[in-house]
């Protein structure tokens, strides 16, 4: 909790402060609001949400488009699991908490979790992204308040802070070789895909980012892809 409640907390609150106005700009309820910050829990799917609203697409496919936002998730999963799972906790209470992942739960957990005993690290994902859920509700809610506070370029300023303070925790933490492909290919990969397609940008700058890097790591530490 000591950790979430600094920089981390913060920047979060951040960009909740930011989806609270949009929010409330694009004519979602504070209930509405708060549910998609509580339920999604991913600033990039809460905003994929909003556009769809306001552009008056199905609920069907709004569904959809939020749930490919979160295909991130899997990755991220798939690489903590194993790092914060240990024999005394129950299946069900390790699922229960990966609900709580996002990104600067994921990233804060890696890094902290090496210095911690295999048997404390669930503790501590969960009291610190629990905490972070926590404050992202209540900062949904204030930026919902104070809307009329906030000009447009300063919400989008606020949404835009989360994945800038994720961008600077993986290059602190770029130590290996992996890491450094891993940066570099998707730093190149994304602008340049989103130019030749905005709507699959993302999807495609993470498969085809993430494939290259591996495969120059591979290379590069003379192992055959």
């Amino acid at each position: 909790m000591r950790d979430a409640l600094g920089v981390p907390g913060a920047v979060l609150a951040a960009g909740m402060l930011g989806f609270g106005a949009l929010a409330l700009e694009s004519g979602l309820s504070l209930l509405m609001a708060l549910a998609c910050t509580a339920g999604i829990w991913a600033l990039p799917g809460q905003i994929v949400l909003i556009e769809m609203h306001m552009s008056g697409a199905p609920g069907a496919l709004t569904v959809l488009a939020v749930t490919l936002t979160a295909a991130r998730f899997l990755p991220m999963a798939v690489s903590l699991m194993p790092v914060i799972r240990d024999p005394g906790y129950s299946r069900a209470t390790v699922y229960s908490a990966a609900q709580l992942l996002a990104m600067t739960s994921w990233a804060w957990t890696m890094r902290r979790c090496a210095d911690l005993p295999r048997e404390s690290r669930l503790a501590y994902f969960i009291g610190f992204s629990a905490t972070c859920w926590t404050i992202g509700v209540a900062a949904t809610a204030i930026g919902y308040y104070l809307a009329g506070s906030f000009s447009p370029l300063m919400r989008m300023g606020f949404v835009f802070l989360n994945p800038v303070y994720f961008v600077v925790l993986l290059v602190a933490d770029a130590r290996t070789v992996l890491a450094v492909c891993a940066l570099v290919c998707g730093a190149i990969a994304g602008p340049l895909l989103y130019y030749a397609n905005p709507q699959w940008s993302v999807l495609l700058a993470g498969l085809i980012g993430g494939t290259a890097g591996y495969v120059i790591q591979r290379v590069l530490t003379g192992r055959r892809a």
